[in-house]
């Protein structure tokens, strides 16, 4: 089966999303020397004039990379990109990765995403799943240790992408941990754990209490696999009960109140029929 991501009315402009990758292949590379390993990748390089904000996530040349019929736009990232994906910051998360120390030094922090559209809108969004294939081999050129994507402001080893990319176009499944965070907090209720950049694909965040004596990895659990629902499938829109991950478990789900951000969250209540 392949994975068709659902790519629902909440893909927003240029800047955002965006990918960093890191990796010193081309760290000490001039612009010409760094267009012509693209080219020798088959990636296509020209350079193009940066438009809108389009320049703010990169310094120096900006360029046009092309594989098959997806194109991105790419370059070394700028001040404002590593500034977004600060790893110490308190609102980034990090999937087991911890960053060197000299990770945004010398260019080896390279930014890439998706041209924006034309003003007349005639211009089509490229399918998330096609950008993710293509960045695939940007990892393999810039020998990457680590990848960034902004919409959920998630770090990640870069070879785990890779794999995880590679299982999406053979089994059809997105790879939900580099996609998503899954960040704890205070529901006032008690402790809960939270997406972050879900509703880039479905419109909708997931938020969870944690039962007691749960931990924060069980939650993890439960919740990606109905994030990867809602990636595969699109936005939950009626309240609804189901069987949960173990026998006599379940799990409510009730869309529809507003977020500070102006997104819709989708409370998740587990129990047990015991």
């Amino acid at each position: 089966m392949q994975s068709e991501l659902s790519d629902r009315s909440t893909r927003p402009a240029c800047p955002e999303p965006f990918a960093l990758i890191v990796g010193k292949a081309l760290a000490g590379a001039a612009p010409d020397e760094a267009e012509a390993a693209f080219r020798r990748m088959g990636l296509r390089p020209e350079r193009v004039e940066p438009a809108g904000d389009a320049g703010a996530l990169v310094k120096g040349p900006l360029l046009r990379l092309r594989f098959g019929e997806v194109a991105l736009l790419g370059g070394r990232a700028a001040a404002a990109a590593l500034e977004r994906a600060d790893p110490d910051h308190p609102a980034t998360s990090r999937l087991a990765a911890s960053l060197p120390p000299d990770w945004s030094d010398a260019g080896q922090a390279w930014a890439f995403f998706e041209e924006p559209r034309a003003a007349d809108g005639r211009t089509r969004s490229t399918p998330l799943r096609e950008i993710f294939k293509m960045q695939a081999p940007l990892i393999d050129l810039l020998d990457a240790s680590h990848y960034f994507w902004s919409p959920a402001r998630l770090w990640s080893e870069a070879e785990q992408f890779r794999a995880a990319v590679t299982e999406m176009l053979t089994s059809g499944m997105p790879p939900v941990l580099q996609l998503i965070a899954f960040r704890l907090a205070d529901s006032g209720a008690g402790a809960a754990v939270r997406t972050r950049g879900l509703a880039l694909f479905g419109g909708q965040e997931l938020e969870g209490r944690m039962p007691a004596g749960w931990t924060a990895a069980e939650m993890v659990k439960r919740l990606s696999r109905l994030a990867l629902d809602i990636m595969l499938h699109g936005p939950v829109t009626d309240a609804r009960r189901m069987r949960g991950l173990n026998p006599g478990e379940w799990v409510s789900l009730s869309p529809g109140r507003g977020r500070k951000d102006g997104g819709a969250t989708v409370m998740v209540e587990f129990g047990s029929s015991f």
